[in-house]
């Protein structure tokens, strides 16, 4: 595969102003315009297309992105045969988001899903905004970000998993390319809403998870069944009045919606 950094002479941590300015400074020396014509060979001319087209890939970072993740992948064949290059270290070495955004996706497609997981909540610690979508294009996001969900949902990881599909929901509601996908997430993000967060997360995780959600505006039917979640979320911190405005509100949406007999019978009779 053709080294986009290699035509241009830059390393692959290259910002993107030392990306444009060695496109320049070779372009100048290439560019049929400014060089003499009558002496550009063949080759010559086909290095400028080459250094076109590398441009235009690593001045895109969301082509950038794709380029290393298939870069990684033509460098992990050469590893088999003895090539020393070794992606995943040099990722290692770097703290910045993109690269740990990249880190955590390559371990995810390379059999080391605890790693990427491990990572993935890290950064969300540590990481005010951390957003693997900013690092990947749409559909890589959205295929590769599901599956990571699912790895976060089997090690119990409930509130970063709901961060997570929340992201890709709202997402999805702005592109079509996930809805061949979109009933497997659905069904994901309900289970996860109404079944998985509470008892194993704290309430107010929970609420800000439902909250999240909630601002999705799936359906009716959806929106009651996080409100009362949040009631009960709401009743168990004492919060009474708060827990009977979720209830009415589920049961304006949906009036035939589920909710605890208990639940209701006390906050009714606490208000």
């Amino acid at each position: 595969m053709e080294n986009c950094y290699q035509i241009l002479g830059v390393h692959p941590t290259a910002s993107a102003a030392e990306i444009k300015r060695a496109y320049r400074k070779k372009a100048k020396e290439l560019h049929p315009d400014t060089a003499d014509a009558s002496t550009l060979s063949k080759e010559q001319t086909e290095a400028f297309h080459r250094l076109v087209q590398a441009y235009e890939i690593l001045s895109d970072f969301q082509r950038r992105s794709m380029f290393d993740l298939s870069r990684a992948t033509h460098h992990r064949s050469e590893d088999a045969r003895g090539n020393s290059f070794d992606y995943r270290k040099w990722l290692l070495k770097r703290q910045d988001p993109e690269s740990r955004a990249k880190l955590i996706f390559f371990d995810l497609l390379h059999g080391r899903e605890d790693e990427a997981v491990e990572e993935y909540v890290r950064m969300n610690q540590e990481v005010a905004d951390f957003s693997l979508a900013k690092w990947f294009c749409r559909e890589d996001f959205m295929d590769y970000g599901f599956i990571l969900c699912e790895e976060l949902i089997l090690r119990s990881r409930f509130y970063d998993a709901s961060l997570l599909v929340t992201r890709i929901i709202a997402m999805e509601k702005t592109f079509s390319y996930f809805r061949h996908f979109f009933p497997e997430v659905l069904i994901l993000a309900r289970n996860l809403w109404l079944n998985q967060l509470e008892g194993h997360v704290s309430d107010e995780l929970a609420l800000d998870a439902w909250e999240a959600a909630l601002e999705l505006a799936l359906s009716p039917k959806d929106d009651a069944a996080l409100l009362v979640r949040m009631a009960g979320a709401y009743y168990r911190m004492n919060d009474i009045y708060t827990a009977g405005v979720c209830l009415d509100e589920a049961m304006r949406l949906d009036k035939k919606v589920r909710m605890p007999a208990l639940l209701k019978k006390s906050i009714l009779e606490e208000r």
